[in-house]
């Protein structure tokens, strides 16, 4: 098998190559990855893929980003006044890069570079209380006198209180849909604010609606960015808890202000407790919970591709046979790929193959996690 390596883009038609892969249908980050860990380059990536998605029986051929859509998206970010933020650029979140399949590309208006390993995530109820806004208010104000930088989703209640109260500190809003779609729109002077102040980050195309399924995205960018997550109310099922799942997943810490159990919107947190997340009650309480992390060192940018990658040679190339039961296996419910590799027989590092190939031909989704499902 031939290894493989690659770096931050080189230039700026490196860039554009790398906004053309990423903003493909069917590519994610994931896929993203793993094709530069194939093939050494997005251009190289950009010739060879759709000749990977054309293997699969019964696929959608792969339709690429035009050139001149990428490029066309670039100058619209500059004349925003936001920039394109790769992987490996100075300015690039330090603890993102760090988390398993990080987006290749950020958009920023202000400076993503304060989103050092410094930063911590206040998340909760967009229909919090008086109490939960007053303590999103002092854990922001606490933290941000320490040196911490905040990070949130720009939604109202919680996430709009820890915003306003880490101004002069140091916020991030990291938005669910493109760097120029302000939402919720009460909130465009706080939008503006954090832009000159602090930083806007978001992964989605400019342009790009902050439809419902672009969410879960945002919120695991918070967490990915953060060394830890605070919860301030949360009801079951929310947005909150995906964030807080995230960052366990991601080896963050995750701490709950606790809450009376007559409030539904204390559920959430009161259950994050229940289950390991460590309760706290102050801006003190999370810096003893974290007792140092701020000196957590940063990783290889480039360990997703540039350590020992490897090209399939004949004998681990995917074959029909290979696709037929691996669809037979996937279902809605997403699959952990070591329990696939189990039932199918198929060997780890044939399975990422068959999986890069059923994705980029519309038949197979990777999750964050390193688990699958069927489209």
């Amino acid at each position: 098998m031939a290894s493989v390596s690659f770096g931050p883009p080189a230039d700026d038609r490196d860039l554009i190559d790398w906004l053309r892969l990423i903003r493909t249908p069917n590519i994610g980050p994931q896929t993203f990855w793993s094709l530069l860990s194939r093939y050494g380059s997005a251009a190289k990536a950009i010739e060879n893929a759709p000749s990977l998605a054309a293997r699969v029986r019964g696929g959608k051929p792969l339709r690429l980003t035009p050139e001149k859509d990428a490029e066309r998206e670039r100058d619209r970010v500059a004349r925003y006044g936001a920039s394109l933020v790769p992987l490996g650029d100075p300015a690039y979140p330090t603890l993102l890069a760090e988390v398993d399949a990080p987006p290749p590309i950020l958009t920023c208006l202000g400076s993503s570079a304060i989103a050092g390993t410094n930063t911590v995530g206040i998340v909760g109820a967009r229909n919090a209380s008086a109490a939960g806004r007053k303590m999103a208010t002092m854990m922001a104000e606490g933290l941000g006198a320490q040196g911490i930088t905040i990070a949130s989703g720009l939604a109202r209640g919680i996430d709009t209180q820890a915003h306003h109260a880490s101004l002069a500190s140091g916020t991030i809003a990291v938005m669910a849909g493109g760097i120029d779609h302000i939402y919720p729109r009460e909130n465009e002077s706080l939008y503006r604010a954090i832009a000159e102040r602090g930083a806007v980050i978001t992964e989605m195309p400019f342009g790009a609606e902050p439809v419902a399924r672009y969410f879960p995205r945002r919120n695991r960018l918070i967490s990915g960015m953060s060394v830890a997550i605070v919860v301030i109310e949360a009801a079951q099922r929310s947005g909150s808890l995906i964030t807080a799942r995230f960052a366990a997943e991601q080896g963050r810490d995750v701490f709950a202000v606790p809450g009376s159990p007559l409030d539904q919107r204390a559920r959430g947190t009161n259950d994050l407790i229940r289950n390991g997340a460590v309760l706290v009650q102050s801006a003190e309480d999370v810096l003893e919970g974290l007792d140092g992390r701020f000196a957590m060192p940063a990783a290889d940018l480039f360990d997703h591709g540039s350590a020992s990658r490897q090209v399939p040679d004949d004998e681990t190339a995917p074959t029909e046979a290979g696709y037929e039961k691996v669809l037979e296996l996937l279902g809605p419910s997403p699959v952990p790929l070591d329990d696939l590799a189990r039932l199918s027989g198929i060997s780890i590092s044939t399975l990422s193959a068959v999986i890069l190939e059923l994705e980029l031909a519309g038949k197979a989704k990777r999750h964050p996690g390193g688990v699958v499902s069927s489209v």
